[in-house]
């Protein structure tokens, strides 16, 4: 099969990015949340709206369950030895939360300033278009017989943890194996310069409870000698970091991340960190945001203070977020933190402590031909400039799980983010110019990688 020159694919993706942009506001407009409590009706709609788009590139397309949220799959072989791509995003958001802190309606795509502002507009219904685009694009100029076998394998529940993706790969198992996996589901360096994930930390979530009463009493009558859970409760929190905001909890993992420089002035920016307040932690910032331990406490239950009575608090709970190093063991740093937490409890307090969450961290080898391939895309659709392997402070669990599932397979981490994306949080966008050029990096792979894996 020849392939067409790069200003055909070029012109290809140019003359797609219209209708994309269209179908990502209808993406955007159903609020496809897969937590508990929300309509999941419309997380039904969005999952035929991407097995829609999907059947539109010439795939055969199925909607299928595991007990948790729907997810679709679509298949078109490939030419003969050619290799297949699996090409992975989610069609779940998450909630918008407090609509007073958006700029404009959270489930209407709005665009400002070259920037495209909604729910998932980026994470990750960006991700599902730059495949779509991508496919369109090759059909475009390769006509039906596209040059490698595709599966794209888009998710219902990945918001929510993926809780039934495991069940799901393991009962599709045949149709969805692939020699090369595209998860369009991560962040470029900045805007103008992309990269390639290669490391994610992992997830712990726990609660810890503290109890020193049998019920409330009067806070005038007994406080002074008598503890209250609250205060108590804050001072075993206080113990998790040392005096420069480093965990030190013992027994969890460090190791150095890329060599790439994060300049403090840059992250206190993307961060929103406030004037005066003091960055924590020790050693290089890629070190302390990718491959380091983070603990921070996500919650308290205890009296609002509005409403709070004069009396002691008898029991008071926390929940805990700890993201871990990759190599480490997400049930071993459990431990190592409840152990830190039960042996810290302060005046003799009961302490309870049960798990939340588990996710695995991984470290992705970015080596061999596919990720050539990949660098070479990325290189020409961003005019030049070559993508940079990076880490993320975050996690996808179900990275491992596809490292288990296919071990032969070559991972890439790919993504439309940037630093001002705001993902999960209110005003999510995406970057326009970012978005045509992941989708010609994506299409300049998948036209490419016959010819680049056939050595």
């Amino acid at each position: 099969m020849t392939v067409p020159d790069e200003a055909d694919l070029r012109a290809a993706v140019a003359e797609e990015l219209a209708t994309a942009r269209a179908d990502l506001a209808r993406l955007v407009a159903i609020p496809s949340v897969a937590f508990p409590g929300f309509d999941h009706t419309q997380v039904q709609r969005s999952a035929e709206a991407t097995a829609d788009l999907l059947r539109g590139c010439g795939l055969a397309t199925k909607i299928v369950r595991a007990g948790g949220q729907p997810a679709v799959i679509g298949t078109r072989p490939g030419p003969p030895g050619a290799p297949t791509v699996l090409l992975y995003a989610h069609h779940d958001v998450q909630p918008a939360g407090d609509a007073d802190m958006w700029d404009s309606d959270p489930f209407t795509a709005t665009e400002r300033d070259g920037r495209l502002y909604g729910r998932g507009c980026a994470d990750d219904k960006a991700g599902i278009m730059v495949h779509v685009t991508a496919l369109r694009a090759l059909r475009r100029t390769f006509g039906e017989d596209l040059p490698v076998g595709v599966v794209a394998f888009v998710e219902g529940e990945e918001e929510y943890g993926s809780e039934s993706l495991e069940r799901l790969l393991a009962a599709h198992r045949d149709e969805v194996a692939a020699d090369v996996i595209v998860i369009a589901d991560s962040a470029n360096w900045e805007v103008g310069v992309p990269a390639l994930t290669t490391s994610l930390r992992g997830i712990v979530n726990l609660f810890v409870e503290v109890r020193t009463l049998e019920s409330a009493v009067h806070s005038g009558m007994y406080g002074g000698p008598v503890p209250d859970a609250l205060t108590t409760l804050c001072r075993l929190l206080a113990t998790l970091h040392d005096e420069a905001g480093d965990v030190a909890v013992a027994g969890l993992q460090h190791r150095a991340a890329a060599p790439l420089e994060y300049p403090a002035d840059r992250l206190r920016a993307d961060a929103g960190v406030l004037e005066g307040v003091v960055l924590t932690g020790t050693g290089p910032l890629v070190d302390r945001l990718w491959t380091r331990p983070s603990l921070s406490v996500l919650g308290i239950d205890a009296p609002t203070a509005a409403e709070a009575p004069n009396a002691l608090v008898p029991s008071a709970r926390a929940k805990l977020n700890l993201r871990i190093a990759p190599g480490e063991d997400p049930q071993a740093a459990f431990e190592a933190v409840a152990a830190h937490l039960r042996a810290h409890a302060p005046w003799g307090a009961q302490v309870s402590v049960t798990l939340d969450q588990l996710g695995a961290p991984c470290a992705i080898d970015a080596t061999g031909p596919a990720y050539d391939a990949a660098r070479a895309a990325f290189r020409a659709a961003w005019d030049g400039v070559a993508p940079v392997d990076i880490g993320i402070g975050g996690s996808i669990p179900f990275i491992a799980t596809f490292q288990e599932m296919f071990p032969d397979a070559a991972i890439l981490v790919t993504g439309v983010e940037d630093p001002y994306t705001k993902a999960h949080g209110a005003n999510e966008s995406l970057h326009l110019g970012e978005f045509a050029r992941a989708c010609l990096a994506e299409t300049l792979l998948l036209a490419n990688l016959p010819t680049r894996t056939s050595d």
